[in-house]
């Protein structure tokens, strides 16, 4: 059966409004950082042109200077792991990290980075727990395929020095990502955590959950290694490009204006048909 016209304008002109909110977004947080330019993808169906995909842009955005020493980016592919307090596990590309007043490695927003506690030698301490999120300790999250579990970040400070874990002056975040305690003025090095930095299948299956948090989704798959690189007194600026999002809005408004001149021209012909029918 074919479609009203009508219908399928309206139809139409409904999907052309959440795209240009999308555009106007993508905009809005030009200057954003962590923010991944949204994507909508359509398909052409009798009832009208249908949104079949909300995703976002995975390529990288340019570096900016962090405001601390501990902000980081990833330099490559891979997302940081953060854990909200009440155990949830959201993934980011926005690195606003900062020691609080307890030595806590978190987020702008509290969350809890995690990382990977290592040996002596550098090396990834495992362990023969469960690798679902909560099970058995509150402070490991879901490791992933391959992945030990990972825990949480803290570089206590002695508060009768100044220094971390009251024998190290100062710390170092390596480009892998390993957190380093200095002391004797640098000639003493010890490897003490590594930040975790995953991976998915497919990224632009994860779900966009809170402002530039991500969960998985049904097609995401399973968390895999990051092979990205870590930058220290970095953060990631805003993806989106200015130039592809202006295309966007003239071809938005350019189907804007079709579908206006549709309903228009089918209203006149439905006020025709009824004047003639009286």
């Amino acid at each position: 059966m074919i479609q009203d016209p009508y219908i399928t304008a309206i139809n139409s002109q409904r999907s052309t409004l959440s795209w240009m909110s999308s555009i106007s977004e993508n905009m809005a947080n030009m200057y954003t950082p962590g923010f991944r330019q949204a994507v909508v993808r359509f398909s052409d169906f009798m009832n009208g042109v249908t949104p079949t995909e909300f995703t976002w842009d995975d390529y990288q955005g340019k570096s900016t200077p962090g405001r601390l020493p501990s902000n980081l980016m990833v330099e490559g592919k891979g997302l940081f792991v953060t854990k909200k307090p009440d155990g949830t596990v959201r993934y980011t590309r926005l690195g606003d990290f900062k020691f609080d007043a307890e030595g806590n490695y978190v987020n702008d927003r509290g969350w809890k980075v995690q990382g990977y506690l290592l040996g002596e030698n550098g090396e990834v301490l495992s362990t023969t727990q469960s690798t679902s999120p909560g099970a058995n300790n509150p402070n490991m999250a879901q490791g992933g395929p391959g992945l030990p579990p990972t825990t949480e970040i803290n570089m206590w400070v002695d508060p009768s020095n100044g220094k971390f874990f009251g024998k190290y002056d100062e710390y170092k975040i390596r480009t892998d990502g390993t957190i380093v305690g200095m002391a004797n003025g640098g000639k003493t090095v010890t490897p003490l955590y590594k930040v975790s930095l995953v991976n998915f299948p497919n990224v632009q299956g994860l779900s966009l959950v809170e402002e530039a948090a991500f969960a998985p989704g049904k097609n995401s798959g399973d968390p895999v290694q990051g092979t990205g690189e870590v930058r220290s007194g970095f953060l990631e600026a805003s993806n989106t490009s200015m130039m592809q999002n202006v295309f966007f809005l003239r071809q938005a408004k350019m189907q804007m204006d079709v579908t206006s001149k549709l309903i228009s021209t089918n209203k006149s012909l439905l006020e025709e048909t009824l004047r003639l029918i009286q």
